[in-house]
């Protein structure tokens, strides 16, 4: 059961750990997304979310913090091991469903081509 579970263990919170992020790592870009990163030296993925006003109002900032919430605890087999990750919406993400966001982080994170780093 402890599969399906986004703790407070497995997300970035601190400033400074944005910014660390932001700063070294590797950075791949889908038409709705930037996603950034970097091996943390933990055994866990952790993940962070930024979602800014340019979106729309907080309810579609929020509605794509919880869908990418739950894409990463619903497949966090293919995420790899012991990074952090930070999600940047770009200006159209308030837009998506569930389904297309499924999409786009599955082409990024199961195309072989972009050489993510296990």
């Amino acid at each position: 059961m402890g599969v399906y579970t986004f703790s407070k263990s497995e997300r970035l919170l601190n400033r400074k750990d944005f910014v660390n992020l932001n700063r070294l790592s590797k950075r791949l870009h889908t038409p709705h997304f930037s996603i950034s990163l970097k091996q943390n030296g933990r055994a866990l993925t952790r993940l962070g979310i930024t979602v800014s006003k340019r979106i729309g109002n907080s309810v579609k900032r929020n509605r794509v913090k919880r869908l990418i919430r739950e894409f990463f605890r619903l497949n966090k087999a293919l995420f790899p091991q012991g990074h952090d990750i930070v999600v940047v919406a770009k200006k159209d993400a308030g837009d998506l469903g569930f389904w297309k966001i499924e999409g786009e982080f599955g082409d990024v994170f199961l195309d072989k081509s972009r050489r993510l780093p296990s």
